[in-house]
C-alpha cells in the first residue's frame, strides 16, 4: 500500500484552532490504495522542517503534502514554488524572528513544488472547490517548511513528490479574514488534491 504524509501546522498567534490542522483530522486514513498519516506539526522555524525530515526517513513516504493556513486568502492555495528565506512578520512559537535570513546558506533561490498544481486546481474547480495556484508561499514557517522539505529531498536525491498547499480560515472562524468555505469543504479539497497526486503518480511508468 502506498503512504501518503500530510502535514499541517499547530495553532499560533493567539488563533484558537489552525485551519490546516482542523482540515487534515477530516481526512479519511485511506484514499484509494494510499494510507494517510497526518501529522501535527510546531509553528517554529527549523523545528517543523526537522520533524518532518525524522519521518520521512522513517516512512519513505510515496507522497508528501504539506499543509498550512493563509489567513488574508479566500481559496485553496497550492504553492509553486518555495523561496530561501526566513522573514518574519511575528515570532514564531518560541519567539524567533529571523529578519530576511537565508534557510540554506549554500541552497538554491527557489525550489518548484513536485505536486501537480495545476492538475490539482483544475480538479478542485471541476468540484466547485475554490481554488488558484499562488506564487508565494511566504517568509514565514510555513514557506520554511516548505523549502527545507524540498531542499531535503533533493539533497538526499529522493524522487518523492512534494508540496505544499495553503487553506484560509473556514467560514465559521473568529478572524476578521475569511472564506466562504467549511472546514469540511476545505477538507474535500485537500482530499481531490491527494487523489490528483496518486493519480499523476499511477500514470507515470
Amino acid at each position: 500500500m502506498k503512504k501518503v504524509i500530510v502535514s499541517a501546522f499547530e495553532s499560533f498567534n493567539n488563533a484558537k484552532i489552525n485551519p490546516s490542522y482542523e482540515a487534515a483530522k477530516l481526512l479519511p486514513r485511506r484514499i484509494g490504495e494510499a494510507e494517510i498519516e497526518v501529522i501535527r506539526l510546531p509553528v517554529v522555524f527549523g523545528e517543523a522542517a526537522a520533524i518532518l525530515e525524522k519521518r520521512i526517513d522513517e516512512e519513505r513516504p510515496d507522497a508528501i503534502i504539506m499543509l498550512g493556513v493563509a489567513g488574508i486568502r479566500t481559496k485553496i492555495t497550492p504553492e509553486v514554488i518555495a523561496v530561501n528565506i526566513d522573514d518574519a512578520r511575528i515570532p514564531d512559537n518560541q519567539g524567533n524572528s529571523p529578519k530576511f535570513e537565508k534557510i540554506d546558506s549554500e541552497g538554491e533561490d527557489g525550489i518548484f513544488s513536485t505536486l501537480p498544481v495545476t492538475k490539482m486546481v483544475e480538479n478542485m474547480t471541476k468540484e466547485g472547490i475554490l481554488s488558484e495556484l499562488s506564487y508565494s508561499a511566504g517568509a514565514y514557517v510555513c514557506n520554511d517548511l516548505f523549502y527545507s522539505i524540498m531542499n531535503y529531498l533533493k539533497t538526499k536525491d529522493l524522487s518523492i513528490p512534494a508540496g505544499f498547499i495553503h487553506v484560509p480560515n473556514p467560514a465559521d472562524s473568529d478572524e476578521t479574514t475569511k472564506s466562504a468555505m467549511s472546514t469540511p469543504e476545505i477538507a474535500r479539497g485537500i482530499q481531490i488534491c491527494v487523489e490528483t497526486v496518486l493519480e499523476e503518480m499511477e500514470d507515470t511508468p
